[in-house]
């Protein structure tokens, strides 16, 4: 069926011959099921749909390079002000664990997450999640096209005290947990949408023997998929690291030959040049440059913690190809867009550290680029139809000088009307068409209340949920 989105008053189509993205003004939008025909100018060929596009700008759809959906709603409200000073900040080690949703519960945190971001204009999604029951049926029935890269380990984080972080071994032997993901993969690209793919995910660079790694990147090639691995987490973990190999996590990486253009680095933020760190070696983004190895960056979840890369402009310009992830609640890819603009000139100090067009195009062509695609993350004719548009009339979008400007600075979700995915619409006038959200909530809060009430079981000190994550004010008893 052919669809034609008529009289766009503007349009964020791809200019191959520059390589970059280009505003058109006043032009159809074709598209015939999931590819696209034409982008700009007046579509004459036959058409089965035409679609009124008089109040609406199109642009492609986002690609969330790096999230967790399966934790990270029922998260909401508890983990915002969480953080460890004696782990540097990060709330990564302990409070995280002391709130664990049920494993058999997690569909309904993940399907909420999928809510979110087709709210906020994605249309592909990277979802690193350790395996749970009615991962494939939630992340088929979103609509989304989703990238399901199954997390394994050899060993896991632990402490006792929130003060000295351990490294235990898992109950099931990395070799295995990788052959699991292997199958979790087969069985997602065997699903009837055609929308999901496999990523091959070993967690992090800490919690990973480099044989594990290793095997990793080697299954990644022999299925041609994207590889991905946390690296540069946090300051523990860039410690651990030099203390085990005396040098950083990156130099480590290159000597085992495990760099290169199908690799994204989930973060890349501690690495020998971030100046929380004294380092002496500050190559490691010269090193990331040489192999065009991408790096998925994610940062509310960071600045939450007071932590920032240092930085998305200097890794860009030095050549780091840059996508963008959520990785944390909400899964708001627009707001995630603004942030990382506002950090990056913040951690240079100028405004020229993070542009507006320099997180659009991670948040697209960066984002296609790390999963090796040339197919999504632009307007072009033969591009998958992953489409977003944005309503215009919205007073949030003017007045309208600018509007890619508009959408990240001032308007976000608030303006995107129709999301469509392989050429399927997923979002229509703002609603999502794909899932019953009220029982996804209820769902969620059920889980959440249940991992507050046991979180002094879970917590390394028995402390109770309020004092793990003390509330914001006090609850009063005076009416």
């Amino acid at each position: 069926m052919i669809t034609c989105i008529r009289r766009l008053p503007w349009l964020i189509g791809y200019d191959d011959t520059v390589g970059s993205h280009s505003y058109l003004k006043d032009g159809d939008l074709a598209f015939e099921n999931g590819t696209i025909l034409q982008v700009g100018g007046h579509y004459e060929g036959a058409v089965d749909k035409q679609v009124d596009g008089r109040n609406f700008c199109a642009m492609p759809g986002l690609i969330n390079a790096h999230t967790h959906p399966s934790n990270q709603p029922s998260f909401r409200g508890v983990r915002e002000d969480l953080g460890n000073p004696n782990f540097y900040q990060s709330g990564l080690y302990d409070g995280r664990t002391a709130f664990v949703a049920d494993v058999d519960q997690r569909r309904w945190n993940a399907r909420m997450a999928y809510w979110e971001m087709l709210k906020s204009g994605v249309t592909t999604v990277v979802d690193m999640s350790f395996p749970y029951p009615g991962w494939i049926d939630a992340a088929s029935d979103s609509g989304l096209r989703v990238y399901v890269a199954p997390l394994f380990q050899d060993r896991k984080w632990s402490t006792a005290d929130g003060i000295r972080l351990h490294y235990l071994p898992e109950a099931v032997s990395g070799e295995k947990a990788l052959q699991a993901a292997l199958d979790l993969i087969a069985l997602a690209e065997r699903d009837g949408s055609g929308r999901l793919v496999g990523l091959v995910a070993p967690m992090a660079v800490d919690v990973c023997e480099p044989g594990l790694i290793k095997d990793g990147l080697a299954a990644a090639r022999r299925l041609g998929r994207p590889f991905q691995l946390h690296v540069g987490e946090s300051v523990l973990e860039f410690q651990e690291m030099t203390r085990r190999n005396g040098k950083t996590q990156v130099q480590w990486l290159d000597e085992l030959e495990l760099l290169g253009p199908d690799v994204i680095l989930g973060h890349g933020l501690f690495l020998g040049h971030h100046p929380w760190l004294h380092w002496d070696f500050r190559g490691d983004i010269g090193i990331l440059a040489r192999h065009q190895v991408s790096v998925s960056h994610c940062p509310t979840v960071f600045g939450r913690y007071g932590i920032t890369l240092d930085s998305f402009g200097g890794y860009a310009r030095a050549g780091i190809n840059m996508s963008i992830g959520t990785d944390t609640h909400p899964h708001n890819m627009i707001e995630e867009m603004r942030h990382a603009a506002i950090h990056a000139r913040i951690a240079e100090g100028r405004i020229s550290g993070g542009l507006t067009a320099d997180v659009f195009n991670a948040a697209t062509l960066g984002g296609a680029r790390a999963l090796m695609r040339e197919d999504i993350g632009r307007l072009a004719p033969g591009a998958r139809a992953d489409i977003v548009l944005l309503d215009l009339s919205s007073p949030w979008m003017q007045p309208i000088y600018d509007p890619v400007r508009c959408l990240v600075h001032t308007a976000a979700d608030r303006a995107v009307s129709d999301v469509y995915v392989d050429g399927r619409l997923v979002v229509d006038g703002g609603e999502v068409a794909t899932m019953a959200i009220d029982e996804v909530a209820r769902h969620v809060s059920a889980m959440q209340a249940k991992a507050v009430e046991r979180a002094s079981t879970l917590d390394h000190s028995g402390r109770a949920a309020q004092q793990i994550a003390p509330m914001s004010f006090a609850i009063s008893s005076v009416h």
